[in-house]
This record gives structure tokens, sequence and C-alpha cells, in this order.
């Protein structure tokens, strides 16, 4: 089971996985009209969900070819920055509004977990690098 781990990889293209997740806040907004939940809170975690592959897409633009240390600490830091730092926009609209904000991080959320497994699964399932 170490050999899995141990094994670099070429890092997969994320665009199945962001795919799937966009399709999961796509889904939600029916969900919300039928269920007659606030169509803000769907159009927060839109928003916020947009701002993410937004982000991710300026950070996949710098190049980590090579052994650029300075470009490599600012893709990690940019994507952990990236998720906390919406994270915490959701933490705070729940606080003003738990209305609007549980809703919002809850489809959020979900999107989040689906990208994030299926780039796992993408990353693992891939071929080893020789």
């Amino acid at each position: 089971m170490s050999g899995v781990f141990a094994s670099p990889r070429p890092v997969p293209h994320g665009k199945l996985p962001a795919l799937a997740a966009t399709a999961v806040v796509v889904a939600a907004l029916p969900v919300f009209a039928i269920a007659g939940w606030s169509l803000g809170a769907w159009a927060i975690a839109a928003g916020l969900w947009a701002a993410y592959l937004v982000i991710g897409l300026l950070l996949q633009r710098v190049s980590l070819n090579g052994d650029n240390l300075r470009a490599a600490g600012l893709v990690a830091f940019g994507r952990m920055t990236r998720a906390v730092g919406l994270v915490a926009i959701l933490i705070a609209v729940a606080v003003s509004d738990a209305g609007l904000g549980l809703p919002a991080a809850a489809v959020y959320g979900l999107a989040f977990t689906v990208e994030f497994a299926l780039s796992i699964v993408a990353y693992f399932g891939g071929d080893t690098k020789l």
C-alpha cells in the first residue's frame, strides 16, 4: 500500500473534476427553486464556486517546470488561501444570516467534495512517472 503513495505521478488535468462539481452547483438551482429555498443562498454558493474556479485557472498558469521553488510556493500558498478565504466568506455569511449561509455552505461544500474526490481518483488512477 505504501507504494501507491510513494510513486510519483504526473499532475492530471482538472477539467473533469471541475465540470462535475460545477454540474453539482447547477443541479442545485432547480432543487432550491422547487423546495422554495432562498435563491440568494444558491447565488452565493455559485458565485464562490466561480471564484474558486477562476483562482484555480490563474494558478494553473504559473509554470511549475524545473526547480522553481518560488513558483511552487506561490501555487501551494494560493491553493490553500483560495480554499480558506472562500470558506471564511461562507462562515461570515452564515454568522450574519444562517438561513442564507448554511444552504450556500452545503452547496459549496458538496461541489468542493465532488471536485476533490474526482481529483484524487484521477491522480491515483493515473500512470506513475518512470
